[in-house]
């Protein structure tokens, strides 16, 4: 799957998504491409997870345990990590959509009206652990023209 057929295959749902919940599409596609890796990830291809989304002890669903890469102290680590598993594409963007919106630490972005100011706000709420984080998913959204997602 290209870059192209990707944003092609979620952006829909993504913009639907954002009507409801006011994630920015642009954020919510360049985010699933960087956590699946354009879905050719094992997590998205095998198990529907686009966002790299951790089963918590809240989450009652199917899970399955897989190696990641946390940075620790700024250096990356690889650790074994239980995933939430989805019957398909569209059930992990709701899911995801559902985890900011309840999560009280993200409540920030929820000011921003764009893609790249929610990013920010995401990250800087301590998101991921890759200090990378926003700049990777801000040159997702330049590089794919996905801020058109956001009109």
């Amino acid at each position: 799957m290209t870059p192209d057929d990707f944003i092609a295959a979620i952006a829909p749902a993504a913009r639907a998504l954002a009507a409801t919940t006011n994630i920015p599409a642009s954020f919510t596609v360049a985010q699933a491409a960087l956590e699946s890796g354009w879905a050719k990830s094992q997590l998205a291809q095998r198990y529907f997870n686009l966002f790299g989304v951790k089963a918590d002890p809240s989450w009652t669903g199917t899970t399955v345990m897989l190696p990641t890469v946390e940075y620790v102290a700024g250096k990356p680590v690889t650790v074994q990590a239980r995933w939430r598993v989805y019957a398909d594409w569209l059930a992990s963007l709701q899911d995801h959509a559902e985890f900011l919106i309840q999560n009280p630490r993200y409540a920030c972005a929820f000011a921003c009206t764009d893609g790249l100011s929610f990013t920010q706000a995401v990250a800087g709420a301590g998101y991921a652990t890759d200090p990378n984080y926003a700049s990777k998913i801000t040159s997702i959204i330049n590089a794919h023209g996905l801020e058109s997602l956001d009109t």
